[in-house]
Formats: structure tokens, sequence, C-alpha cells
């Protein structure tokens, strides 16, 4: 019966993380439509989101509504990206970006998470300048058979920066103004990817360990259970142990 328990545990957990991110992104389709026309074709924020939707197997019925919402016109919610700044736990480094209708009740979720882990929430600015701004596009390994070395080549001749190799993915590095441009040569290359989009990338790196670890892991679950919360950023890592 605990086995069964815990097997129970973890997929309900499972299922709410990617109701979650269900969540977060139809609200991410619904902005970008409304922002910049419902034809992915002519709005590559909206290609984008929309992507990334598919990659975590979002059924077409959850993004077509929201596209459906973004012209109707009935919904007269207007929602604004806020950039949330602090530390957690141990002096680590942490932004939360947020899209929202009510900038106030987001502000106050987010604040009461950071004290109630073990950090404080500070003025913008406070921890922005140890990250940098980049467009990343992360592509499985185990996808393609891919040379490194010819990978590397072809990716910078699109106007990358740079590609991190992991055991199971290459990570391309944009600048986040050529982020379009290298996505769209990589693609019409034949190559499609695991994630894309930009991202706040640490310039330098905090190891947590012991209670501090704990903390920033359950910050950050936290934080992910804010429908508000579209990313949380942070220049803390910790040991798969």
């Amino acid at each position: 019966m605990p086995k069964f328990k815990n097997f129970k545990d973890r997929k309900g957990k499972a299922d709410q993380a990617r109701n979650n991110m269900y969540v977060k992104l139809a609200r991410e389709i619904f902005v970008e439509a409304r922002r910049g026309g419902a034809n992915p074709d002519g709005n590559f924020k909206l290609k984008t989101a929309i992507a990334n939707a598919r990659q975590i197997n979002m059924p077409n019925d959850n993004i077509d509504r929201a596209l459906k919402k973004a012209v109707g016109g009935a919904d007269t919610v207007d929602y604004e990206e806020m950039m949330y700044e602090g530390y957690g736990p141990g002096g680590a480094a942490i932004m939360v970006k947020c899209l929202t209708d009510n900038r106030n009740r987001s502000a106050a979720d987010v604040r009461a998470i950071f004290n109630k882990r073990g950090g404080n929430m500070g003025e913008t600015g406070s921890v922005s300048y140890m990250f940098d701004e980049k467009g990343i596009l992360v592509i499985d390994r185990e996808k393609y058979e891919l040379d490194e070395d010819e990978l590397m080549m072809q990716v910078l001749d699109s106007g990358a920066e740079d590609v991190i190799t992991t055991d199971e993915t290459f990570e391309v590095v944009t600048h986040p103004h050529e982020f379009e441009v290298v996505k769209n040569a990589l693609e019409t290359a034949g190559l499609s990817f695991a994630t894309a989009g930009i991202r706040w990338i640490p310039q330098n790196t905090v190891q947590a360990d012991g209670d501090n670890a704990d903390k920033l892991l359950k910050m950050m679950d936290a934080f992910d259970e804010l429908d508000d919360v579209q990313d949380v950023f942070a220049n803390f890592e910790v040991d798969e142990a």
C-alpha cells in the first residue's frame, strides 16, 4: 500500500505540473495572439508559444480555445508582463516572470513565497544585473544524429553565439535580437526544438546545499504553482543527490 500511495502521489504531482504548464502556455498564446494577431505564420512569438505547447503534448483544443478567446473580443482581460526580483535562502538570486491581469495580486503572491521560504523580494534591478538575457533553443540529442562540430559551424553561421552541450541536449544560445533569425534558419535546416524562448541566464552560479537547497527547491515549486508565474530564473545549482 505505501508504494501504491507514493506512486499516486508522484503521478498526482506530475499531472498537476502538466496542467499548470497548460494554463501558463494557454495564457501566453492568448497574449501573443492579442498582440500580434492569431495567424502564427505572421506572428513569430505566437508561433513559438504554440510550438512549445505542442512539445509538451498540450491538446489542440486548449490551443484553439486560447486563440478563439484572443480574437473573439468577448474577454476584456488585459495581461501585462511583470518581472519580480529577490533573494532566496543562502543568497541565491531569483527572477520571477509573470503575465498578470492584476499586478497587486501577483506582487503579493510572489512576495509571500519569498518570505515564507526564507528569502526576500527586492526592488527592480536588485538581482537582474547578475543575469544576461539570451535566446535559448534546446535540441534533443536523441532525436537527431548530429555531429557536434558540424552543428557548431551551422549554428554560428546562422548568427548564434554559442552551443552548450550536455548528455541529452544541445542548447543554442543567441542574442535576444537574433533569436528569430537563428530559429528560422535552423528550422529551415530541418531542426526542431524541445523548448525555445528568451531566458535570463546567470553570469555565475552558486552551490546550494543542505537546508538551503531544500528550501530553494520548495520555493521553485511554489512559484511554479502560481498561474501568474510564467517562468523563474535563478543562479543556484543543486547536486542531483
